[in-house]
This record gives C-alpha cells, sequence and structure tokens, in this order.
C-alpha cells in the first residue's frame, strides 16, 4: 500500500527521467559527429533513463493506492 506523498514523488521521478532521459539522448544524437564516443555514451545514458522511466509507468500501475489517502477528509476542505 503505498500513500499519496509516495505515488506523487513517484510520479515526479518517473516524468523527470522520461524527459531528461530523452533530452540526454537528443543530445547525444547531436554531437556524434564531434565526439563520438561522448556521443554515444550521451545516447545509451538517455535511452536507459528513458526505459527505466517507462519501466516506473509499469510498476507504477502495479502499485495500490492506500484507502485511507482515497478517502475524502471533510476536515481538509478547500
Amino acid at each position: 500500500m503505498a500513500s499519496a506523498r509516495t505515488l506523487k514523488r513517484l510520479d515526479a521521478l518517473i516524468w523527470t527521467l522520461i524527459f531528461a532521459g530523452l533530452l540526454v539522448l537528443v543530445l547525444g544524437i547531436a554531437s556524434h559527429d564531434e565526439a563520438r564516443i561522448a556521443g554515444w555514451s550521451l545516447s545509451v545514458l538517455g535511452a536507459i533513463a528513458a526505459g527505466v522511466g517507462v519501466g516506473l509507468i509499469y510498476v507504477r500501475s502495479r502499485l495500490p493506492e492506500d484507502q485511507a489517502s482515497s478517502k475524502p477528509n471533510p476536515e481538509n476542505r478547500t
């Protein structure tokens, strides 16, 4: 059972990994002509980070939400 706070942190980590990984992947592809080893290294690291983010989406979908956090709390209405 995961709390709402844990799920929010996991969501933030997932999207950070995906977007940062894709950015690094593109930077690696763009720098292949100038620095071949660095370009390939960036491409591989970016692809791994994006892949981990996509894998964590599956993990997140399998986590049950805590029952106490899914019920509305009348004291915290805004």
